[in-house]
C-alpha cells in the first residue's frame, strides 16, 4: 500500500468509529471546476479548493467525472487523488471508459450514479434493480482493484435490496425530494421524505449490517440537520450549497459553517 493509501485507510477506521456519534461531511467540489470552464481557464482550481475544503475539516472530497466533462476534467481526477490526505470519492456513470479510469487512478471511492446528457444535476437516484447483472460484474471489477462502491439509489426497499444482491460497500441515498419539498415550504411532504429515508436507513441496516449508508442531494445549512440526526448515516456528501455559500464566506468558512449546521454547533 501507498502512504496515501495508508493513511486514507486509517482515516476511514477513524472516521468510522466518530461516525456512530455524528455523520461525516464529504465536500462535493464540481461548481469549482463549473466556474473556471465557463470561461474556459485554468482557475479557479479544483485541486486548491479540495485541500482548503480538507483544512477546513472537509472528511473527504466528490468530484463527478462526467461523460460530457461540463466540469471536471480527466485531469483533475488524477491531479486531485495524488494529492489529498483524506479519501476521494469518484462520482461516475457505470460505462466502459468510466471503468477504465476508476481501475488507473484508483479511489479510494467509487460512488455509481445515473447521468443523462440533458440533465443540470443528477436526477433520481441509480436503477440498481433493473441492471443487477451489469452492475454486480462491475462492481467487482473495482473492488478487485481495492476500490470501494457506493451507489446512489432512491430510498426504496427494492433498490436497497438490489445494491446488497451486487454485492456493493455503501449506498448513498438521494435526498432531493426532501430537498426540493423544503424550497416551496412544502413541510408535509418535508416530514414524509424525512421519514421515507429514515426507513430506508432501517431497512438498508437490517438487510447488511456491515454496509455503509451515506445520504445526499439538494442539502443544504437550512435543511441538514435533521438528516445529520439520523441514526445509521456515515456520510454526507454536500457540493452546490456549500459552494455557493463560499461565493459570500470563503470556502474554508463555507466548510465550517456547514459541519456546525450538521451538527448545530456554536
Amino acid at each position: 500500500m501507498t502512504n496515501t493509501t495508508v493513511v486514507q485507510a486509517a482515516n476511514l477506521t477513524e472516521n468510522l468509529e466518530s461516525s456512530l456519534k455524528k455523520p461525516l461531511l464529504g465536500v462535493n467540489i464540481d461548481h469549482v471546476a463549473t466556474l473556471r470552464q465557463a470561461r474556459g481557464v485554468s482557475y479557479p482550481s479544483p485541486l486548491a479548493a479540495a485541500l482548503l475544503c480538507e483544512q477546513a475539516g472537509a472528511d473527504g472530497i466528490t468530484i463527478h467525472l462526467r461523460e460530457d466533462r461540463r466540469h471536471i476534467q480527466d485531469a483533475d481526477v488524477y491531479e486531485i487523488a495524488e494529492q489529498l490526505t483524506t479519501r476521494m470519492n469518484l462520482e461516475m456513470a457505470a460505462t466502459t471508459e468510466m471503468l477504465e479510469i476508476a481501475r488507473k487512478v484508483k479511489p479510494f471511492w467509487v460512488c455509481l450514479v445515473p447521468e443523462k446528457r440533458a440533465e443540470l444535476t443528477t436526477e433520481g437516484g441509480l436503477d440498481v434493480a433493473g441492471q443487477m447483472p451489469w452492475l454486480t460484474d462491475y462492481i467487482a471489477k473495482l473492488q478487485a482493484v481495492g476500490i470501494k462502491v457506493s451507489l446512489f439509489i432512491d430510498p426504496e426497499d427494492k433498490q436497497i435490496a438490489a445494491a446488497v444482491t451486487c454485492g456493493a460497500d455503501a449506498i448513498e441515498l438521494h435526498t432531493g425530494a426532501y430537498a426540493e419539498a423544503g424550497l416551496v415550504c412544502n413541510i408535509d411532504k418535508m416530514n414524509a421524505e424525512l421519514t421515507r429515508i429514515k426507513q430506508a436507513v432501517r431497512t438498508a441496516q437490517d438487510a447488511d449490517s456491515n454496509m455503509l449508508i451515506n445520504a445526499g442531494h439538494g442539502l443544504t445549512r437550512d435543511n441538514v440537520y435533521a438528516i445529520a440526526q439520523i441514526n445509521g448515516i456515515y456520510e454526507l456528501n454536500i457540493g452546490h450549497a456549500l459552494i455557493a455559500d463560499a461565493v459570500f464566506v470563503g470556502l474554508e468558512q463555507a466548510v465550517i459553517m456547514m459541519k456546525n449546521a450538521m451538527h448545530q454547533s456554536a
